[in-house]
């Protein structure tokens, strides 16, 4: 077996997972936070306080200007996305509706989903995709029914890098009286988001993937014109006197003391993004994509799942490899290469149903800030020298 290239840095290629390393600007964000503007924002009006209460409200202007949402109230800090599609999908399903989801959604959608089905009489369509990723939007209309609440999707798969046509999921979410939840965790940061201009009802996103801010940080988009039953309740420094949750928001929707500093990295991060700008973001991690899917096409025995080279998807890129166990590719990548990258379920088992590799998983590479022509094509030597 070759020796572990110690000699280089690690190569990062599961920026699907979780983006690293960060802009400089966050850590130094997190640092002067915890050193300065600590306090608890929203309970209290000494200085300190009154700092870190603008540490959230820049972080929530910011994000309303990336994922063009009118309002930053709307935005709800939460410290994952898990966390707001639960939020989400509790606080708006009710028992006996019905909701219309897919064949590529993480468990953060289907284990809410599956629950609900179970307690509260719930029934759920799962909308089936091709190899490629790709819905029949003929299917997906022919499933709504009279008691269809919701339709809740991804942006983007992160097992296939595939995109849904979310603007037209979300017309024809609006055309039978539903409302729409897309989740965003594998676009926000990546890949342009109109929130606005798409009509999406709610959205939950991550802080710690594409837009580059610490891990235990994301949100979730409330329209202003939903309504959204509180999952969480407790303090949060106003109408302290009232027995229910506040009817302001964000207030509503965010009890209990946030992660500040977090917050603060995460602000930074978007900062960063809005600099650089979702398109020539998006337009670099084409280049590596493509780089990526035409070495792996000419490694024989290597099966891509995903949209076919030169359509659209995000930076992720999964294969499997004939006779080769997934997690076995992933632990010699990562033992004798130094490449970082992920194998198995990926989360979403529906998806690998859907593209038939429930019993191998699969391997996934996946682009992201700091990731190099040069780390892709150390990563096309080592998948050859695993091939041989």
């Amino acid at each position: 077996m070759q020796q572990k290239q110690k000699d280089h840095a690690v190569i990062y290629l599961d920026h699907a997972a979780t983006s690293w390393p960060k802009p400089p600007a966050v850590y130094e964000a997190v640092q002067h936070t915890l050193e300065h503007d600590s306090a608890n924002p929203g309970r209290g009006s000494h200085a300190m306080a009154v700092r870190a209460s603008r540490v959230l409200f820049q972080c929530r202007r910011q994000l309303s200007t990336l994922l063009d949402v009118r309002n930053p109230v709307d935005i709800a800090f939460t410290s994952n996305t898990t966390l707001a599609l639960n939020m989400a999908i509790f606080g708006y399903v009710q028992p006996g509706d019905h909701v219309i989801s897919t064949m590529t959604e993480h468990n953060s959608v289907w284990r809410p989903l599956e629950h609900l089905k179970r307690t509260a009489g719930v029934q759920v369509s799962y909308i089936p995709v091709d190899e490629q990723g790709r819905l029949d939007l003929a299917e997906v209309e022919r499933a709504f029914t009279s008691k269809t609440r919701l339709l809740v999707c991804n942006h983007s798969s992160n097992l296939l890098g595939s995109i849904l046509p979310v603007e037209q999921l979300s017309q024809l979410a609006h055309r039978h009286g539903a409302a729409i939840l897309l989740d965003l965790a594998q676009s926000a940061g990546h890949i342009p988001v109109a929130l606005q201009q798409w009509e999406i009802d709610l959205a939950a996103f991550p802080g710690h993937k594409g837009l580059l801010g610490p891990q235990g940080t994301g949100g979730l988009y409330i329209s202003s014109a939903l309504e959204l039953a509180p999952w969480i309740y407790g303090g949060t420094g106003s109408q302290s006197e009232e027995p229910d949750q506040p009817s302001v928001r964000p207030d509503r929707y965010e009890a209990g003391t946030p992660n500040t500093p977090g917050i603060a990295g995460l602000s930074a991060g978007v900062q960063h993004v809005l600099e650089q700008t979702v398109q020539r973001i998006a337009e670099q991690e084409q280049q590596l994509t493509m780089q990526l899917l035409d070495g792996l096409q000419q490694i024989k025995g290597v099966r891509l799942l995903g949209p076919a080279a030169g359509q659209p998807r995000t930076g992720i890129v999964s294969f499997t490899m004939q006779q080769q166990d997934a997690a076995q590719v992933a632990f010699t990548l990562d033992r004798e290469f130094n490449i970082a990258v992920r194998a198995g379920m990926h989360c979403t088992p529906l998806a690998h149903r859907a593209v038939g590799t429930m019993d191998t998983g699969a391997v996934r590479a996946s682009v992201g800030y700091g990731s190099t022509s040069e780390h892709v094509e150390r990563l096309l030597e080592a998948i050859r020298h695993i091939a041989k």
